[in-house]
């Protein structure tokens, strides 16, 4: 699986709206959503367009209009998001339970490649299909809290990172919540 722009930008103003609604900020204009979440306004447009008619988010009309979560954010896994906009969550087509591809191996049932790509997506799939966008705001927000809270030399430091340490990861900061 990859994660598309698309994919990835339906997300980020799903999990942003999600925020909105939490800080009770009402609705968020489509021009003010791409310019705090830094993403092409026509894209964006297509992209909640898409979002819209599958029923996750609505449009109010009129001077204070905008766009908003049309469901509750723990009704929305982000599973479904991600299938919605990207399609099936298998790296390879043989290994697609919503989306196979007969593929090119002599063994297709014997192909050891496929086992091992089945199991990235049952990984992917599990992950994915377990947390809701509520589960993803309550972690974004505590972060943002304690990261706020913290000394600015840690924040400094954190903020110039430059690769993906696992200590920063959803589930790291969502079992580390649990711990403390």
């Amino acid at each position: 699986m990859k994660l598309t722009k698309r994919g990835e930008y339906a997300l980020r103003t799903l999990i942003r709206l999600g925020i909105a609604k939490r800080m009770e900020e009402g609705v968020i204009s489509v021009s003010s959503l791409a310019l705090q979440e830094k993403l092409p306004f026509k894209f964006l447009e297509a992209i909640l367009f898409e979002l819209r008619g599958a029923g996750y988010v609505e449009s109010v009309r009129g001077k204070y209009g905008g766009t908003r979560l049309a469901k509750p954010m723990d009704s929305i896994k982000m599973g479904d998001v991600v299938r919605l906009i990207d399609g099936k969550l298998a790296p390879i087509g043989c290994a697609s339970e919503t989306e196979y591809e007969k593929c090119t191996c002599p063994d297709e049932i014997h192909c050891g490649l496929r086992m091992l790509m089945i199991d990235v997506r049952n990984a992917i799939a599990n992950i994915l299909d377990r947390y809701t966008l509520k589960d993803v705001v309550d972690v974004t927000l505590r972060k943002q809290e304690r990261d706020s809270a913290a000394n600015p030399k840690t924040r400094k430091k954190r903020a110039e990172a430059r690769h993906a340490d696992p200590a920063d990861g959803f589930l790291a900061e969502l079992l580390g919540s649990k711990i403390a």
